[in-house]
């Protein structure tokens, strides 16, 4: 299998040494490897995260540009269609799976693109199992 939807809970352990593991530094090398397909959201997922991490003295400047420079060469394919389709089936999901708007969006990216699903959200992983959503698992 390769691309996969990439939620951004999946990426913070990539940012933040204490969150690593060797099952998280698998899913990086899977996405470096293979690509992952993100909605535009996943951006500003990952910068409110890296901001509140420097904000909070949990990074510092040099970690923070480290952690940008290695989102930056992602091999990502971005997908757009989500604000096209808030309202109608993002809402549903939402409202079926009792998500968060920025979950559901992700759910229905996977939905769509027929693509396994790498988040470490629990309930994002319990609402992906439910609609019959394979869930990326690599590493232990």
């Amino acid at each position: 299998m390769s691309l996969c939807v990439l939620d951004a809970s999946a990426t913070f352990p990539w940012l933040f040494e204490d969150e690593a593991s060797p099952a998280t530094d698998a899913l990086l090398d899977h996405v470096t490897e293979h690509g992952a397909v993100v909605p535009a959201l996943w951006f500003l997922e990952c910068t409110n995260g890296l901001a509140m991490a420097e904000r909070r003295g949990r990074i510092d400047g040099t970690s923070l540009v480290a952690a940008v420079a290695l989102l930056r060469r992602l091999p990502l394919v971005v997908d757009d269609a989500a604000p096209s389709r808030a309202l109608d089936a993002v809402l549903e999901l939402a409202r079926t799976h009792r998500l968060t708007a920025y979950d559901a969006g992700y759910l229905d990216l996977a939905l769509r693109r027929g693509l396994p699903l790498a988040t470490s959200d629990a309930p994002l992983r319990a609402a992906a199992t439910a609609a019959g959503v394979s869930l990326l698992t690599i590493g232990a």
